[in-house]
């Protein structure tokens, strides 16, 4: 399979994350001091919205108040009414308009919100949003601009340690990607184009530098340009929301799943992906002139030449550190790329090490194929993410588990030479090394067999879905509290709790709590409690880590069950909320479900965005202490919760 095939698949789902709108606002002057919005959209082809007098699923604008706004009368709209169904919905072109008595003097900036779902034939897709934002200068001296909220989209007081340990992964999947088939064939190239080259030691060792500094600059420079120029068009919230929606979305998830699973085909022999050929050998051709000029384009040979190893890598390496990161995914992307550079700089200061390394031959094929099994075992972990976000239970833990015992139990039959794949040379011995491999494999699935039946598997918990996802666990027979499902049955009701906004629901370790916040504190006051605030998410790695590790230690476990009533506040579950509990903002914009309303909460409330982060309330709402981030020291946790 080209890669011209594999963009093609790529193309048709990247197509749904284009807005089914296009937007674009305007103000215009009236008379006196008054102005009018206008928010022109154009529908696309084969979709249709519904009208804002749609009392469910109408489009709503939503115009932010600020000093020197005032709206007058209600929104309107003007469009060519289409018939679907009986129902009156919108096509082509469709005109929302705004009054508006600007005061004062000077720039006034008109911010807003548009909000609609759109649909084709009998489907429609998830609510979309549009922000706005139109600056207007009114004749004057005095300057009086709209109160615009300063927000900062980078998470606070992220975890030093968290830090460093992506950082590794990171450097371990550098000098993992020399080993792959399509990195190291470029090995002699390296070695011969620099002893070619260096004209003096001096000369050589410059080159070599430049060499892995073009890597580097390579794989970081597009990062970081992508992340400058979203936060330079919007401010570094938008980035965060940017990386929030790649980081919890179906769509993204779903979509590095199916890349995960047509690598993993391609390790295994089923096609081969390839970057268009006319790319590498446009570059490698100009890498044979001399001087800079050549060692860059030996570079972009090298980071285009391996690009089928390493974009699923990068993606892994990107995805798992863009939490709302600013800074983050540039500083693991720098590590990568330093990690992958290291080697072949290496090279070119000492080409005589090419005599010490292994000839390419059928060991190559096999890096690819365990590496295949990887990337399925990955990649499982986006659909996972998905899965919890939106509660669709396709990929529970039993089930995340089974194919993760069947995925190595069948990566180590094929270490034993059990298994053949497509380009494999029949293997007449096992050698030690494939020995030590392979005990280690097995010893892993091993390990994994037990949670099938509820053991914790403390050591991949940031990985595995929630216990409480999983049908069966020994020691938790039916009627003990915890339904099919993993959610809470109420005493004296036979229907579990949804996890919805204001419900009980149930959380690790057989504790319960509650989603929302002012439930958790009139059930707090009522039991003369304090409030255990988590401030958590579907998609977080390390809240999964800390309830697997910290919570399920015995002396937190009974401080949590005794002296707290906890509430878990979901800042990514994309449940939609029924109308009485949407939440308006101070500037107008209004939260339809439970992660935005969680993730307004705590903003407002507690002053943080990220997660996982804990607080301690009284019966009140009083702050107690807090907040406390991501660590796995249990006595640590343990004095906090005594404060």
């Amino acid at each position: 399979m080209s890669v011209q095939i594999l963009t093609a698949l790529l193309s048709v789902l990247l197509l749904q994350v284009s807005p089914s709108v296009a937007w674009k606002a305007v103000v215009n002057h009236t008379e006196g001091n008054n102005y009018q919005l206008v928010v022109t959209g154009q529908i696309a082809q084969d979709y249709y919205v519904h009208p804002m007098s749609d009392p469910y699923v109408g489009t709503e604008l939503q115009v932010e108040g600020a000093d020197g706004i005032v709206l007058s009368g209600e929104a309107r709209e003007e469009f060519t009414p289409s018939d679907y169904k009986g129902e009156t919905v919108v096509t082509g072109l469709y005109v929302l308009s705004q009054d508006l008595e600007l005061t004062g003097s000077g720039k006034v900036t008109v911010n807003g919100t548009i909000t609609w779902s759109a649909c084709s034939g009998d489907f429609c897709g998830m609510p979309e949003d549009y922000e706005f934002s139109v600056s207007v200068e009114i004749p004057g001296g005095a300057r009086n601009e709209g109160a615009v909220r300063d927000g900062d989209g980078t998470k606070s007081g992220k975890n030093a340690g968290v830090l460093w340990g992506l950082i590794l992964e990171a450097i371990l999947w550098g000098f993992l990607m020399l080993l792959t088939p399509c990195v190291f064939p470029m090995v002699p190239m390296t070695v011969s184009f620099f002893l070619k080259q260096s004209d003096t030691p001096a000369k050589g060792r410059f080159n070599a530098f430049m060499y892995g500094l073009f890597i580097v600059l390579l794989y970081t420079v597009p990062i970081c340009l992508i992340i400058g120029l979203t936060w330079a068009a919007g401010g570094s919230a938008v980035t965060a929301d940017i990386f929030n929606w790649l980081s919890t979305h179906w769509l993204p998830n779903i979509l590095f799943f199916v890349i995960f699973m047509v690598f993993a085909a391609s390790f295994f022999g089923a096609f081969e992906i390839t970057l268009p050929a006319s790319w590498t050998t446009k570059a490698d051709a100009k890498s044979s002139k001399g001087g800079l000029l050549g060692v860059f384009f030996l570079a972009l040979t090298l980071v285009l030449v391996s690009f089928s190893c390493t974009g699923p890598i990068v993606g892994t390496v990107l995805i798992k550190s863009t939490q709302g990161e600013f800074w983050t995914p540039m500083v693991t992307m720098l590590a990568f790329s330093i990690a992958f550079a290291l080697p072949f700089s290496l090279l070119a200061f000492f080409p005589s090490i090419l005599q010490k390394l292994p000839k390419s031959g059928g060991w190559l094929n096999s890096v690819k194929v365990v590496l295949g099994f990887i990337e399925i075992a990955l990649g499982l972990k986006f659909l996972s993410t998905a899965d919890q976000t939106y509660h669709w239970h396709i990929l529970d833990r039993e089930v995340y588990l089974a194919i993760w015992i069947v995925c190595f139990t069948l990566l180590g039959l094929y270490l034993l030479g059990k298994i053949r794949f497509k380009h494999d040379t029949p293997l007449e011995y096992v050698s030690v090394g494939r020995l030590v491999l392979v005990i280690i494999d097995f010893a892993f699935v091993v390990y994994l067999i037990p949670g099938m039946w509820g053991a914790p598997l403390r050591a991949l918990s940031g990985y595995m879905p929630p216990l409480q996802t999983q049908d069966f666990v020994l020691g938790s027979p039916i009627g003990s509290g915890m339904t099919g499902n993993g959610t809470h049955v109420i005493a004296g009701d036979d229907r579990p709790s949804l996890p919805l906004y204001g419900s009980e629901v149930s959380l690790p370790h057989g504790l319960t709590g509650y989603s929302s916040l002012e439930d958790g504190i009139a059930s707090a006051k009522e039991q003369g409690k304090k409030v255990f605030v988590d401030i958590t998410g579907h998609g977080c790695v390390n809240c999964r880590e800390m309830e697997a590790r910290v919570w399920s230690d015995p002396k937190v476990l009974q401080r949590l069950r005794n002296d707290y009533v906890i509430v878990s506040l979901y800042v990514d579950d994309k449940t939609r909320l029924p109308e009485e509990k949407w939440v308006t903002t101070a500037s107008g914009k209004v939260l339809k479900d439970v992660g935005r309303v969680n993730s307004n909460l705590v903003l407002e409330r507690f002053g943080v965005n990220s997660q996982p982060n804990y607080f301690l309330l009284d019966g009140e709402g009083q702050i107690l202490a807090g907040p406390r981030g991501y660590s796995l020291d249990v006595d640590a946790f343990v004095k906090f919760l005594d404060q």
